[in-house]
Order: structure tokens, then sequence, then C-alpha cells
């Protein structure tokens, strides 16, 4: 009965503490409005729009991965710099497309990100099937080699932390 009323008791809370933030104001009428808002959001939204359930299987490799991460954010900072600041002719601007193992809503969620936050890379499109993800390089030397890389240093890591 209980789970009828609250479907989602996890997410009426954080919907009531994001009202009262963005209120600023703690008032008892408020604090009711909130908490009916966020009961009747959570009951609206349904089981439709829940992503799939994460488990993890390797969450250790989360540190590797982001590591692996931090240096290329850095090293492509540098590359870009160099390249924004030299003459334009050498640029090579191109879009790949990186075939995917995963159609996992957190483990490609995460890649795009990865990939978007490194500088010189920009995702520009998912595939409807979640086959296939457009990236747009700033300057493209071997598309072969910068798939690999992607592939092996993100998206492998990622399909092993969330035991895709």
């Amino acid at each position: 009965m209980l789970k009828r009323l609250f479907p989602h008791p996890w997410l009426s809370a954080v919907l009531l503490v994001c009202w009262v933030l963005l209120m600023n104001d703690v008032s008892p009428g408020n604090l009711l409005l909130g908490a009916v808002l966020g009961i009747v959001i959570a009951f609206c939204i349904g089981e439709g729009l829940w992503l799939q359930p994460v488990r993890f299987g390797k969450p250790w490799l989360l540190l590797r991965l982001f590591g692996h991460v931090l240096v290329d954010i850095v090293v492509a900072n540098v590359e870009v710099a160099l390249l924004v600041l030299g003459p334009t002719k050498r640029l090579r601007p191109a879009f790949i497309e990186v075939p995917l193992d995963s159609t996992h809503e957190i483990a490609l969620t995460a890649l795009i990100s990865i990939v978007s936050l490194s500088p010189g890379t920009l995702c520009a499109e998912l595939s409807d099937d979640r086959t296939r993800l457009i990236v747009h390089v700033l300057d493209l030397a071997d598309e072969a080699a910068l798939v690999a890389s992607i592939k092996s240093r993100y998206e492998a890591p990622l399909l092993e932390i969330f035991a895709c």
C-alpha cells in the first residue's frame, strides 16, 4: 500500500530538498508544497523513464579511467593551444564514426561526456540505434588510431566498470 502511494521515496525526498533550496524558505507551507510536488512528480514519472539498473563490475577501474581522462585532457589542452596559436592551415578538422559495443545508458553517457570534455573532440551525434558515435575532431591525423584509442582507453574500461 505504501509503495503505491510513494513509488519513488528517494526521488520525492530529493525533489523536496531541491524545492526548499530553490525557494530559500523553510516555512511549513513551503515544506508542504515541496513534499506534495515531490510526491506528485515521482508518481507521474512512471517506470518508463527510469534508466537500466546500474551494476558495477569492476568499480576500482574507475580510478584508472579517471587517471587516463585527466592525463588526456591535459595533453589535449596543450595540443589544442599549439594548434590554435599556430597557422590555421595546419588544422585538419573532420567527423569520424566510432562504432560502439555498449548500449547501456550510463556507459554511453559517460563515454560521450569523456570524449566531449577532451579539448579538440566533440560528440556530435549518437545514432538512433546507439551503435555509432559521430565525433568532430579539430585535427585528425589518423582516423583508425583515434577510433582505436577511444575504444581502448575509454569504452573498454566503461564496459568493465558498468558490467555491460
